[in-house]
């Protein structure tokens, strides 16, 4: 089951703190969102943007803006989910660990 995804249009943002507000598009008080919670996108958000969204609670209590992402700007990849978190990749870096180990054992017998 997937979450709903709230739309909202970027109200404030202090670059230099990395944070800002969402006034949602059904009305409503207005959003806190982190840039943390902008993960993987290609530029940082301006006023004005829109912005979608789901709902979570700090550890205040209060509703903050998570799993966020501008509209129209594209996400780039996970830089964890990269070229060694692929079947391929592990393969070859457990290939290299393996032939440096027998490099060692080779060179200290």
């Amino acid at each position: 089951m997937t979450k709903t995804m709230i739309k909202g249009v970027l109200k404030t943002w202090k670059e230099d703190r990395g944070f800002g507000f969402i006034s949602p598009d059904d009305g409503g008080k207005d959003v806190f969102i982190h840039i943390s919670a902008l993960k993987g996108t290609s530029r940082r958000p301006v006023t004005g943007d829109v912005i979608y969204y789901q709902i979570a609670r700090d550890n205040r209590g209060k509703f903050k803006a998570v799993d966020a992402y501008i509209d129209g700007v594209e996400i780039l990849e996970d830089k964890a989910s990269g070229f060694f978190n692929t079947k391929t990749g592990v393969m070859l870096l457990a290939l290299a660990l393996a032939v440096i180990v027998a490099v060692v054992v080779f060179v200290a017998s």
